[in-house]
């Protein structure tokens, strides 16, 4: 049996333990990653490592090494790590002949200091790249589920949790929710983005801004989505802030919309508070484009809707009241909704009866009076006249043109006083 310790330290063995225990990497790959360090050492030492027989054994904590050499003839030997002489045979078994195999134990110690420190870094290594693969290969099948990790450190750009097994998880500023407070030891939840791998370091990014997450939180919370009876479509979010989820239900006796918000929203309370209070609008899902825009301009009421499918755009018509709705606070509703459509909105006025009896002007022959850059960010929005521009709302001129308020306001003067 080789010795397990050198006079000046622990054994190279229990450092390997303290990986095999912390990190979990399975008996099997243990036994062999231990197995090629003592091979890789002992070919160092010996030129070959064929005639040596490593046996490991991690449920009891020891190893042994044994040499065979063939007995030769005294005087006979050409190769001392394969062969022994005849005398030196009979100093082990007083028996041995000439042609037999001797197997010795292998007492790793005398290797020397140097050797069994290589042996461990050696060792150590090829550990952490096991460690790092491992880790690598668990969190990539995590990838779109929901994972929890305690809050281990705080920085201006990121927050450092920790698994359950000590792994570390990166959850980036621009992947945390606004309002979101963190304070030390307390548990968190996110969805695991990605996983980077460079220079084969694993790089577990999280996430709570992700429509993803809201997704994942619904699937837990509302079963007939587990079920497979309900299918949530899209997802579209201004995190912390509103959400619009467009879901589909298989089962004609299941209304979506009510089983995922639950009575009186019991089923998404929870949700909600998760989210730092994000509101969120469970709408219908439908194929028919200009239905399913309609319905995510929701609580807003539309008139009329024309598609350019090919450009995914859609211009809306709606009374003057209804304008304000459809666009939301901050553009908010509107936004939500191309998000959750996939097309570019455009609101319009609907313009009342006989509105048409004057005659509309092109937007440059107001270039003595509003500048001209101004004159051509409202027409690369499209808008090409000053009843266009009256008639589109406020909000999307500053928005979409990204103009001042008052130069806005200006403009809307100017044209407004043609008409009066």
């Amino acid at each position: 049996m080789a010795t397990k310790k050198d006079a000046k330290g622990p054994s190279m063995f229990e450092t390997f333990q303290e990986f095999k225990e912390t990190k979990n990497i399975d008996r099997t790959t243990l036994v062999s990653v231990l197995e090629e360090s003592f091979r890789n050492v002992l070919a160092k030492m010996f030129g070959s490592d064929e005639n040596f027989d490593v046996i490991v054994n991690p449920d009891k904590g020891d190893f042994e090494i044994h040499r065979n050499r063939i007995v030769v003839d005294n005087g006979d030997v050409k190769d001392e790590n394969k062969e022994i002489e005849l005398k030196e045979a009979q100093k082990i078994e007083p028996d041995y002949e000439v042609g037999e195999e001797v197997s010795e134990p292998v007492d790793f110690t005398k290797f020397g200091r140097r050797a069994i420190l290589n042996l461990r870094q050696t060792l150590a290594s090829k550990i952490l790249e096991l460690d790092h693969e491992v880790l690598y290969q668990k969190y990539k099948d995590k990838v779109g589920t929901i994972v929890s990790g305690e809050v281990y450190q705080m920085w201006k750009r990121e927050v450092l949790l920790m698994d359950d097994e000590g792994n570390e998880l990166h959850l980036p500023k621009n992947e945390q929710i606004p309002a979101d407070n963190y304070r030390k030891g307390e548990t968190v939840r996110a969805i695991v983005k990605e996983v980077q791998n460079e220079n084969s370091n694993p790089r577990i990014i999280l996430s709570r801004t992700s429509p993803d997450f809201l997704r994942r939180l619904l699937e837990a919370e509302v079963p007939e989505i587990n079920d497979g009876l309900i299918a949530i479509r899209r997802v579209a979010r201004m995190p912390g802030e509103r959400a619009k989820v467009a879901v589909e239900s298989f089962d004609d006796r299941i209304d979506p919309v009510g089983a995922c918000v639950g009575v009186k929203g019991s089923r998404v309370h929870g949700i909600v508070r998760e989210l730092q209070n994000e509101n969120i609008d469970v709408i219908n899902y439908s194929s028919n484009t200009q239905l399913f825009i309609q319905r995510a301009l929701s609580p807003a009421k539309v008139t009329s809707i024309t598609l350019d499918s090919e450009k995914h755009k859609a211009e809306v018509y709606l009374q003057p009241e209804e304008v304000s709705l459809a666009i939301g606070k901050g553009g908010m509703n509107i936004k939500l909704a191309s998000m959750l459509t996939e097309f570019t909105i455009d609101v319009f006025r609907v313009v009342p009866e006989g509105a048409d009896a004057d005659e509309d002007i092109y937007l440059d022959e107001f270039s003595d009076e509003v500048d001209q850059w101004v004159i051509d960010s409202i027409k690369a929005i499209g808008l090409d006249t000053a009843k266009a521009v009256l008639n589109a709302p406020r909000e999307m001129l500053i928005e979409k043109a990204d103009l001042e308020e008052e130069t806005v306001d200006h403009l809307l003067e100017v044209l407004k006083a043609e008409f009066e």
